[in-house]
């Protein structure tokens, strides 16, 4: 019974991992301009959602090594998507914000993803499947910040 539990679990994440994984490639593909790299996005999503942050604390949060985090940070304030100001509590430290730049950059991106998504949620759901997918989004949120 366990065996077909864990069975059953695989074949579900698997479906879920594929079906995120198209879904992400096609909204990509439908946004328009070229994108910004997942992991130069995943960090203005983190600065703008968690606020300010400091470098340890972006790249553990995001899963970035150390070393790759430096070399988008800096592509990021040569840009003006970020400031970095040294933390008053440690100056060995800094700070990093997202710039009213960086978040018209990652808004711009955002709203030609959601409204792909909009139109193809409303043309290929019924009421009740959209429904379902409100609630396996919030899911799948919860899975995410797990």
């Amino acid at each position: 019974m366990q065996t077909e539990s864990a069975d059953e679990l695989a074949t579900l994440a698997r479906a879920v991992r594929e079906g995120v994984g198209r879904l992400n490639w096609r909204m990509r593909s439908e946004a328009g301009s070229p994108a910004p790299g997942p992991a130069v996005l995943a960090v203005l999503s983190r600065l703008y959602r968690g606020g300010t942050h400091t470098p340890g604390e972006l790249a553990e949060a995001e899963r970035i090594h150390p070393q790759s985090l430096t070399r988008i940070l800096a592509s990021l304030a040569e840009r003006e998507w970020i400031t970095r100001t040294p933390d008053p509590a440690d100056g060995r430290r800094s700070l990093i914000e997202i710039t009213p730049a960086g978040l018209r950059e990652l808004r711009g991106y955002s709203i030609a993803r959601e409204n792909w998504l909009a139109a193809a949620v409303e043309r290929t759901l019924s009421p009740t499947e959209q429904e379902l997918l409100r609630l396996a989004a919030g899911l799948l949120t919860r899975i995410a910040d797990s």
